[in-house]
């Protein structure tokens, strides 16, 4: 340990002096060193736009019309799973929260934006393993989606060996496995069953993500809030006490991440729901239900306005400044409270 210590003292020596000599190329080094800093900054400042929202039906027909197949049921949900999921690896700066060096590991929205996605991106693929590739509950489990939804649940940060991003393409991969059986006439083990209680299913799942980021985002602004965990039901138990008031805030050095992972889930969230409107149309119709999936896209899409501030600001409620999570929370909750009236039109005969 000593000889460790003298030898990194020697080379420190070293080098001082090779600096106060006005070492060859110093002044090389150092514009080297801005130039890169500089050129990271305006990278990082072109990396950090979210992508656009895609027409859903329109990139669906043409994948289908690429791959040579029909587009059937299911097919524009599939493909609209997979479009999420390339834009996620694929945009400007590909996928940045597994980076390590500059300009990606200073930026900080985009990798909870793509956290966001990710998050619906592993809830769909879950959901097309276990609910709407199945007919019913002993029924066998698609092959390539019992592929696909473990990929997707891979470790977000992982930079190699292997990378986030690599494991996530097998993922894409073995969809693309499953959307082309899905789409061949004479593979009739890969399907897709558009039916009321398996839409019913994952809405509850969104509901449950959705009421939870309306919760973070309100939390922007500190509240008393009563504790309701065990409301509705005079024999619920719960492991450990809790008070009975406490006072809830996000830490203002999370609440610009709360607001972009926000913005993240939306984003996927209103594709998705596009497919769906599109797979599950004459379901919906027969439920009276499908105005009902419009306002919920509607209140979506209300999400990805541009943002016309240099930060998320984080005013008090009925303050001077505006407070940008309020103003997401509000179309959240909307939005959320539109599921559950959709599940229970879904639920009705």
């Amino acid at each position: 340990m000593g000889q460790l210590s003298e030898r990194v003292q020697d080379y420190r020596e070293r080098l001082q002096d090779w600096w106060a000599d006005g070492g060859a190329g110093r002044g090389l080094v150092v514009t080297v060193i801005v130039l890169y800093l500089l050129a990271s900054v305006i990278i990082g400042m072109f990396w950090s736009s979210e992508p656009d929202l895609f027409a859903v039906k329109e990139r669906a027909d043409q994948r289908a019309a690429e791959m040579g197949l029909d587009n059937v049921i299911g097919f524009t949900t599939t493909a609209t799973l997979m479009e999420v999921t390339d834009t996620l690896l694929h945009k400007r700066g590909g996928y940045l929260s597994n980076d390590v060096f500059p300009p990606g590991v200073w930026l900080d929205n985009i990798p909870n934006w793509e956290y966001g996605v990710l998050v619906q991106v592993r809830d769909f693929s879950r959901a097309l393993r276990k609910d709407f590739s199945r007919s019913q509950s002993q029924s066998t489990e698609d092959k390539d989606l019992a592929v696909a939804e473990p990929q997707m649940h891979f470790d977000n940060e992982s930079w190699a060996v292997p990378s986030s991003e690599a494991e996530y393409e097998r993922g894409l991969k073995a969809l693309n496995n499953y959307l082309r059986r899905l789409a061949d006439p004479k593979e009739p083990t890969a399907q897709f069953y558009a039916r009321a209680d398996n839409l019913r299913q994952w809405l509850f799942d969104v509901e449950t993500r959705l009421g939870s980021l309306s919760q973070r985002l309100s939390a922007s602004v500190g509240k008393a809030r009563l504790n309701t965990d065990l409301a509705g039901d005079p024999a619920a138990v719960q492991s450990t006490p809790t008070v009975d008031d406490q006072e809830v805030k996000t830490p203002w050095s999370q609440v610009d991440d709360v607001f972009y992972e926000a913005r993240g889930t939306a984003w996927a969230l209103a594709h998705i729901l596009r497919a769906i409107e599109v797979d599950f149309h004459d379901v919906l119709v027969k439920k009276n239900a499908l105005v009902s999936l419009r306002q919920i896209i509607r209140e979506l899409e209300a999400t990805q306005e541009p943002l016309w501030a240099p930060m998320v600001m984080n005013g008090s409620g009925f303050g001077m400044f505006a407070n940008h999570s309020l103003v997401m929370a509000s179309y959240i909750s909307r939005a959320n409270a539109a599921i559950l009236d959709l599940r229970e039109l879904l639920s009705q005969g």
